[in-house]
C-alpha cells in the first residue's frame, strides 16, 4: 500500500516544477528547495517498499518504518490538497465578485487542471501574489503552508536515512500492465467436488419426518467450501421441492438478532410492517405468527456467536415439525449451543489430493492450450497439493495465481516463495492469498486492502467502489483524470479474475460483473494485512462500544450500531481518518460540529440511516471527494455549505424521497463527476446543475409537473445540452409534462456518445383512456447517439411507436417497451442487427403481430433478408387482445428469422391462438407460457398442430406451460399449478 501511495504524491510533487511557474510567482523562499527535497527522498525509498512490504509481514521494525513513511505520505497529499483547493476557492470567489459566469472560461481552467499528471500543477502559485486584495491572509497561508513542509521534510529525511538500517533489496518495477484475459469466474467451480457422501447425508437429514431435529450444523475450518456446500444443498431440486419455504441469512460476527429477525420476516410476510420495529420481541411475535404450520428450510450462514438464540429458536419451532434450520460455522461449541447432536452435524473434512488436484486443474487451465497443462506433471501435482493441504480456497486462489504464470520456472518460483514459511499466518489459505497478493500491482493492491473498511458479507456495488477508490485518488497512477473510471474497472475486473471476489451479480444487458461479496476468509486476510489502518468499531448496547478506537492514526472507519441514543464521539481522535462509514438502524441527530475535526476525510458514507438535517459543518471537510446519503428519507434539504467541496466527485442521494430542493451553490462544484438521484421524485434540479460541465454520470431526471417558462430557475429537459459528458445511464421520468418536442431536442442526446443506458418514463397512468398525440412529439423530439446499447420506453400513449432514430440505433442490445396501450401495429425491429433482448408488455391495442415486425414488407423479397440476427431472448407479456403471429412461407429461403433465438416467454396473452411456423427452425432451447393466462395457445399444444410443432422443435429441451403440458430434457409430462 505504501508503494502506490508513494508514487501518488510522487507524481504530485514532480508536477511542481520552476519552469511551470517561475514566470507567474515569486515563490516563498527555500520552499521550491523543501519540494526538490521531498521528491528526493521519497524516490530514495521508493525502489525498497516491494521488499518492505513483503517482510512486514514477520518483521515488526519493517512494518513500524512502513506505518511512518505512509503516514508522512499522507501528511504531504493532504497539504497539496490544501494548496489546490486554496487555489481553486480563490478562483471561485473571483469570479463572484467581477461578477464573471463565463463558463467557457471556468471549463477550460478546469480542463487544463485535469490535463496534467496531477491535479497539483498550480500549488505553489499561493506561495506567491494571487492579487485580490486579502494579502495579509494569503500570506499567513503561504507560510503555513511552507512550514507544514518543512516539518514533513524533516521527518521523511529520518525515515529515508532508517532504510539503510534493514538491507532491504531494490526492486525496479516495469509498466504496470493490467492483465486481460477470460475470468475464472465464468468457469462452473459451484459443481462440489468430492462432498457427494456429506450432500447425501444431509439431504437424508432434511427429508427425513422421523422424529424432530430442527438445527443441523455443518462444521469446517475456514476455506474448507462450508457456504458453498450450504449453497449447493439450498439449491438442490430435492430441496427445493420438499420445502413450502426457503430463507437464507448471512449471520458473520456479531449476531445482530434483529437483522436476522427481520431478514426472516421479509421472506415469510414482506408486507408486515411489524418487521420495522427496532424490538425484538415485536420481531419474534410476527414470526411466530407468520410461520405456523410451514415447512421451512432457514439458512444461517456463518454463525459465530449465536448471542439471543434461544428466543429466537423458540419462535421458530412455530412452524411445521419437518422443518430445518441449517447452520454453517467454523466451531462445534457453536453448533452445540444451538441445539444440534452430534449425530444430526455435518462436519466437513479437507479435501483429498485428487480432488484438490482437480479443482486447481479446472481453473487454472481454463481457457488454456493443451500443450500448457504439461506444466501440470507429477512432481508439481505432489508441491501444489502440500501447498494447498485440502482447503477449496487454497487450491481456487492458487489456481488463479497460476494462470498468469506461463513456464515451468514461474510455477516453481511459486511453490518455492518463502510465504509458505511464515509462521505468523498460520492458515494455508493466508498464504496462496499473500501470494496472489504481492503479484497484484501496488494500485491494485491498495484498491483490495480499502475493502477491509466494509463487514463481512458485504454486497460491494462495483461502481459505488470504484467511486470510492477514485475518492481515496487509487486510479490516478498515471495522472489521467478521465481514465480513472475505466482504470478501476479494469482493477476490479482484475480481483475478480484473481478470485478474491465471488458471489456475482451480473449486468443484464452486457453480462458484465456488477456486484459481489467476498469469501470471509479473504475478508479475514485484508483485514489481517490493514489492522493498524481500517477498523470496524461495533456498538453492541445503548451507549457502549465494544471496540472503542484506540489508534488515532486509523484511516479508514466503519461504525456498526442498532442503537440511536448518541454519537460515538470517539471517533474524533482520529484527525487523519480518510473514510467514514456509518452503518446503523437508526443515526442520532449529527452534531452541529460532527465534521469540523475530521477535516482529512474523502470518502463519507451515511446512507440508509435516518438523517434529517445535514449539519453544516459538512462544508469544511475540504478534501471530501464521495458523499453517500443514499435511503434518508426524511432529508429535505442540504446545506449551502454543501458548494465549498470543492473536490467532491461523486455525490449519492438516491431514494431520498423527501428531498426537494438542492442548493444553488452546487454550481461551484466544478470537479463533480457523478450526480445520482434516483428515486427522488420530489426533487427540483436548481437550474445551476447546467453548468456542470465535468458532470460524467447523472442518473435520474424528473420533470416536475406544472413547469412553465416563469419557472427559470429549475432545470428542465432541456439543460441536458449543456451536460455534454454524460455517460452511462439516464432515467427521465414523467416525460409528459415536457412543453414539447422541441425541448427533447435541446436535450442532445444525440452528442453524448457514451451514453449507453436510456429510459423514458412518460409517466402517464396505466387507466389513460384517450391517447395523448403530444408523446409522439416529444419522442421523435429525441435523437441519440448510435451507441446506445438499451433503450427502454414507459407509460407512452401515442399510437405509433418507431421514432426516425429508433432503426439508426445499430449498436442497439436490449429493447423494452411497458404501458403502450394505444399502439397497434409493432415496429421493424427485426431490422436492428445488434438487437440481443426484446420485451414488450402491456400493449392492450395489438391484435395482429405481422410480418412488418419482422422487417420483411411486400411480395417475396428478391434480396436475402435475416430478421432479428441476434436475438437471443423474447418476453412478451399482457397483451390481452392479440390474437394472430403471423409466420412466412415455408419455401421462402432467401429469408432467416431470429437464428440465435433460445428463450421465448409468453405471459398472460389470453387471446393468442398459435404460434408461427418459423420458431421451429430457430435453436430454441426454453419456451415458458405462463398460465391459465394463455389458454387458447395451452389448448392448441393439445391438439395435432401443436404436437406436430413440437415434433419439428425437437431441439427445445425446456417446454413448460404452466398447468399443461411440460417438456424438460426432451421429455414430456404434466405438470400441475
Amino acid at each position: 500500500m505504501a508503494e502506490a501511495l508513494v508514487s501518488v504524491v510522487l507524481q504530485q510533487l514532480a508536477s511542481i516544477t520552476l519552469e511551470q511557474i517561475e514566470e507567474e510567482v515569486n515563490l516563498v523562499v527555500g520552499v521550491d528547495q523543501e519540494v526538490q527535497n521531498l521528491i528526493g527522498h521519497l524516490q530514495a525509498v521508493q525502489g525498497v517498499l516491494q521488499d518492505a512490504e513483503e517482510r512486514q509481514v514477520k518483521e515488526a521494525n519493517i512494518k513500524n518504518w512502513l506505518y511512518n513513511l505512509k503516514d508522512a505520505s499522507y501528511q504531504i497529499n493532504d497539504v497539496l490538497d490544501d494548496w489546490n483547493t486554496a487555489i481553486l476557492k480563490h478562483h471561485m470567489k473571483k469570479q463572484e465578485k467581477e461578477g464573471e459566469n463565463n463558463d467557457l472560461v471556468l471549463a477550460k481552467r478546469n480542463k487544463v487542471r485535469f490535463s496534467i499528471p496531477s491535479f497539483v500543477k498550480n500549488i505553489l502559485i499561493c506561495f506567491g501574489q494571487i492579487g485580490d486584495g486579502q494579502i495579509g491572509d494569503r500570506i499567513i497561508m503561504r507560510h503555513d503552508i511552507a512550514k507544514r513542509i518543512k516539518e514533513i521534510n524533516e521527518r521523511l529525511t529520518w525515515i529515508a536515512i532508517l532504510r539503510n538500517n534493514y538491507n532491504f533489496q531494490s526492486t525496479v518495477r516495469g509498466t504496470e500492465q493490467v492483465e486481460r484475459s477470460k475470468t475464472t469466474s465464468f468457469v462452473d467451480v459451484s459443481t462440489i467436488i468430492g462432498r457427494e457422501e456429506e450432500k447425501n447425508n444431509i439431504l437424508s437429514m432434511l427429508k427425513s419426518e422421523s422424529g424432530h431435529q430442527l438445527v443441523i450444523p455443518i462444521v469446517g475450518m475456514g476455506g474448507l467450501g462450508k457456504t458453498a456446500f450450504a449453497q449447493s444443498v439450498y439449491h438442490d431440486q430435492n430441496v427445493t421441492t420438499h420445502f413450502h419455504q426457503r430463507i437464507w441469512v448471512c449471520v458473520s460476527d456479531p449476531f445482530e438478532e434483529i437483522k436476522i429477525a427481520r431478514a426472516i420476516i421479509e421472506v415469510l410476510k414482506e408486507g408486515d410492517t411489524r418487521k420495522n420495529s427496532n424490538e425484538f420481541q415485536t420481531l419474534l411475535e410476527c414470526i411466530s405468527d407468520n410461520i405456523v404450520g410451514i415447512k421451512f428450510l432457514l439458512v444461517l450462514d456463518d454463525v459465530w456467536n449465536p448471542t439471543m438464540w434461544d428466543p429466537l429458536k423458540a419462535a421458530l419451532q412455530k412452524g411445521d415439525a419437518n422443518s430445518r434450520i441449517l447452520v454453517t460455522t467454523r466451531n462445534n461449541t457453536v453448533a452445540v449451543m444451538m441445539g444440534a447432536t452430534n449425530d444430526h452435524m455435518i462436519n466437513l473434512n479437507k479435501l483429498s489430493d485428487r480432488h484438490c488436484l482437480d479443482l486447481f486443474h479446472r481453473i487454472a487451465f481454463f481457457d488454456k492450450e493443451k500443450d500448457e497443462s504439461k506444466l501440470f506433471d507429477e512432481d508439481i501435482k505432489k508441491k501444489i497439493a502440500k501447498k494447498v493441504d485440502g482447503l477449496p480456497l487454497a487450491a481456487k486462489t492458487l489456481a488463479s495465481l497460476m494462470q498468469y504464470k506461463k513456464t515451468r520456472k514461474e510455477w516453481v518460483a511459486v511453490l518455492e516463495s518463502k510465504m509458505w514459511e511464515l509462521e505468523e499466518v498460520e492458515q494455508q489459505v493466508f498464504k496462496s492469498l499473500l501470494l496472489s497478493y504481492y503479484d497484484l500491482t501496488p494500485a491494485v493492491r491498495q484498491c483490495l486492502l480499502f475493502c477491509a473498511v466494509f463487514p463481512k458479507d458485504y454486497k460491494f456495488d462495483r461502481n459505488e467502489l470504484i467511486e470510492c477508490w477514485m475518492s481515496q485518488e487509487y486510479l490516478s497512477m498515471k495522472g489521467d483524470k478521465e481514465k480513472e473510471r475505466m482504470i478501476g474497472q479494469q482493477y476490479f475486473d482484475n480481483l475478480v479474475m484473481r478470485s478474491f471476489f465471488q458471489d456475482f451479480v451480473k449486468d443484464e444487458v452486457d453480462d458484465d460483473i456488477i456486484g459481489c461479496k467476498m469469501h470471509d476468509i479473504v475478508h479475514d486476510f485484508v483485514q489481517f494485512l490493514t489492522k493498524n489502518e481500517c477498523f470496524i468499531m461495533e456498538v453492541v448496547e445503548s451507549g457502549k462500544e465494544k471496540n472503542m478506537v484506540v489508534d488515532n492514526k486509523i484511516r479508514h472507519l466503519n461504525i456498526m450500531s442498532t442503537y440511536n441514543d448518541s454519537f460515538p464521539v470517539s471517533i474524533y481522535n482520529c484527525k487523519g481518518l480518510r473514510t467514514l462509514v456509518i452503518s446503523t438502524w437508526k443515526l442520532p441527530p449529527l452534531p452541529s460540529d460532527s465534521f469540523s475535526k475530521l477535516k482529512s476525510i474523502r470518502t463519507l458514507n451515511l446512507k440508509k440511516n435516518t438523517i434529517e438535517e445535514v449539519p453544516e459543518s459538512i462544508g469544511g471537510l475540504v478534501h471530501l471527494r464521495y458523499l453517500d446519503l443514499s435511503g434518508n428519507h426524511e432529508l429535505e434539504e442540504l446545506p449551502d455549505s454543501v458548494g465549498n467541496l470543492f473536490n467532491l466527485e461523486t455525490l449519492r442521494l438516491i431514494e431520498c424521497e423527501g428531498l426537494r430542493e438542492l442548493p444553488v451553490s452546487l454550481r461551484k462544484l466544478v470537479n463533480l463527476k457523478h450526480l445520482y438521484i434516483e428515486g427522488c421524485l420530489k426533487l427540483e434540479l436548481p437550474k445551476e446543475i447546467g453548468r456542470l460541465r465535468n458532470l460524467q454520470i447523472l442518473d435520474f431526471l424528473y420533470l416536475q409537473d406544472g413547469g412553465g417558462e416563469d419557472d427559470e430557475g429549475i432545470f428542465k429537459l432541456g439543460d441536458l445540452g449543456n451536460l455534454e459528458q454524460l455517460q452511462e445511464s439516464l432515467l427521465i421520468g414523467n416525460l409528459k409534462s415536457a412543453k414539447d418536442g422541441s425541448e427533447a431536442k435541446n436535450a442532445e442526446l444525440v452528442n453524448k456518445k457514451n451514453l449507453l443506458h436510456l429510459t423514458l418514463d412518460f409517466g402517464h397512468n396505466f387507466r389513460e383512456r384517450e391517447p395523448d398525440l403530444k408523446d409522439e412529439e416529444i419522442l421523435n423530439g429525441f435523437q441519440v447517439h448510435t451507441n446506445l446499447e438499451s433503450l427502454t420506453i414507459i407509460a407512452y400513449l401515442s399510437t405509433t411507436l418507431c421514432p426516425s432514430w429508433m432503426m439508426s440505433c445499430h449498436n442497439l442490445r436490449r429493447l423494452e417497451f411497458y404501458v403502450v396501450p394505444f399502439c397497434g401495429v409493432l415496429a421493424p425491429l427485426g431490422k436492428l442487427p445488434s438487437l440481443e433482448y426484446l420485451e414488450m408488455g402491456w400493449m392492450k391495442s395489438v391484435k395482429k403481430v405481422g410480418v412488418e415486425f419482422l422487417g420483411i414488407t411486400g411480395e417475396t423479397p428478391q434480396i436475402l433478408i435475416n430478421s432479428f440476427p441476434k436475438l437471443k431472448q423474447l418476453q412478451l407479456r399482457h397483451m390481452w387482445e392479440w390474437e394472430d403471429w403471423e409466420g412466412v412461407e415455408e419455401e421462402d429461403s432467401k429469408i432467416t428469422i431470429m437464428p440465435s433465438l433460445l428463450k421465448l416467454e409468453i405471459i398472460d396473452c389470453i387471446k393468442l391462438k398459435a404460434l408461427p411456423n418459423f420458431l421451429w427452425k430457430t435453436p430454441l432451447r426454453e419456451l415458458i407460457i405462463v398460465g391459465g393466462d394463455c389458454p387458447i395457445l395451452a389448448q392448441w399444444f393439445e391438439t395435432r398442430c401443436g404436437m406436430e410443432w413440437l415434433k419439428n422443435a425437437s431441439q427445445v429441451q425446456n417446454i413448460k406451460i404452466q398447468g399443461k403440458f411440460v417438456k424438460k430434457d426432451g421429455v414430456g409430462m404434466l405438470e400441475e399449478d
